[in-house]
């Protein structure tokens, strides 16, 4: 028995993920008819080392911590997997995935924003005066910017812990060539100024006007003005950082 010849994607989702976590983005716009491109600029590695695992050791004795990405979260459970919180430590996320990360890890309160970003997270009530509090910062090298001097000058004595990095990849051609040729509508779902700085940087300049050509969803204000300093001209800012909320505009049944 034949089977019915595939249909192209109506549309196309490009995904900065991180290598290896394009996976909620793909089955979501599946289900809508779209298809990926995945365009990672790193890949995500833990930093196993006795300088990572003291930093931390130094971290986990704050009164508050934050984990500012599932990594971080996945990082402390390979790190220190037999480490519980203390009932009277407060633990925040910058979004649900990485409290989910973080309930994985054994930490089940966690606070996060509505607004799942860096403004969301600055704008809780409980982070505006933080005083002679020390406060652990569970990231990488590089990102999350905004929030580290932010509660330098809300008075924390920020220990910072980098447990994992990121590794740096670069587009391959046959992507880059993928870009060009695109025939169908593509929403750039954009969650990192980082990760779409650092592949405009990597991009041939047939690739990087082809991606200036695609629709912008971003999670952020702040993001959407860095799109638009970047050159593209179709910006839009979604509700959140969630695949359903970068993807709203994309999510149309397929006939």
């Amino acid at each position: 028995m034949s089977r019915a010849p595939r249909q192209p994607p109506r549309w196309y989702v490009i995904s900065l993920r991180p290598s290896g976590e394009h996976a909620p983005l793909r089955r979501l716009a599946s289900q809508y008819g779209g298809g990926l491109i995945a365009l990672s600029p790193w890949r995500l590695r833990t930093r196993d080392d006795a300088d990572t695992r003291a930093a931390l050791d130094r971290a986990l004795a704050a009164t508050r911590a934050l984990a500012t990405s599932p990594a971080a979260a996945r990082a402390l459970r390979e790190l220190r997997p037999d480490w519980r919180a203390s009932p009277t430590q407060r633990w925040y996320a910058v979004g649900a995935g990485t409290a989910a990360a973080l309930a994985a890890a054994g930490i089940a309160q966690v606070r996060w924003p509505r607004r799942m970003d860096s403004e969301g997270l600055l704008d809780l009530p409980e982070l505006q005066d933080l005083r002679g509090e020390d406060f652990a910062l569970l990231s990488a090298p590089g990102g999350r910017g905004l929030i580290e001097p932010a509660l330098r000058a809300r008075g924390a004595r920020v220990i910072r812990a980098d447990v994992y990095e990121r590794v740096a990849q670069a587009p391959s051609r046959a992507q880059a060539q993928r870009l060009c040729a695109l025939e169908a509508p593509a929403l750039l779902a954009l969650s990192s100024g980082e990760a779409l700085q650092r592949l405009l940087a990597q991009l041939p300049d047939a690739a990087g006007a082809a991606l200036r050509r695609a629709r912008v969803s971003a999670a952020s204000p702040r993001l959407a003005e860095l799109a638009r300093g970047l050159g593209f001209a179709d910006v839009a800012v979604a509700d959140g950082p969630l695949p359903e909320q970068l993807l709203a505009d994309g999510l149309r049944p397929t006939p």
